[in-house]
């Protein structure tokens, strides 16, 4: 499986104007989640839908599409999750 993909299909519910992904797993060689095969990946996201939302709702909106695909195939998330009037264009 895929990781990255996996995680862009499963955000494309956010119907995200702004969706980057980063692989950062290469700067965790050696740790045991990387060990293990599962991947680092740092995500920026725009959406909508984050509109009203306290910074935890949307990490749990993120999580709520992707939480299961944690701590395999993916080992750690850090999330950036803005409305697209708080992010600029």
């Amino acid at each position: 499986m895929n990781a990255a993909q996996a995680l862009r299909d499963r955000l494309a519910a956010l119907a995200p104007r702004v969706l980057e992904l980063a692989d950062d797993s290469a700067e965790h060689a050696g740790h045991a989640g990387a060990a293990g095969g599962g991947g680092h990946f740092s995500l920026l996201i725009v959406s909508e839908q984050f509109e009203g939302l306290t910074r935890v709702a949307r990490h749990r909106a993120v999580l709520g599409r992707v939480g299961d695909l944690i701590p395999y195939p993916v080992h750690a998330l850090a999330i950036r999750a803005y409305t697209p009037d708080e992010f600029p264009s």
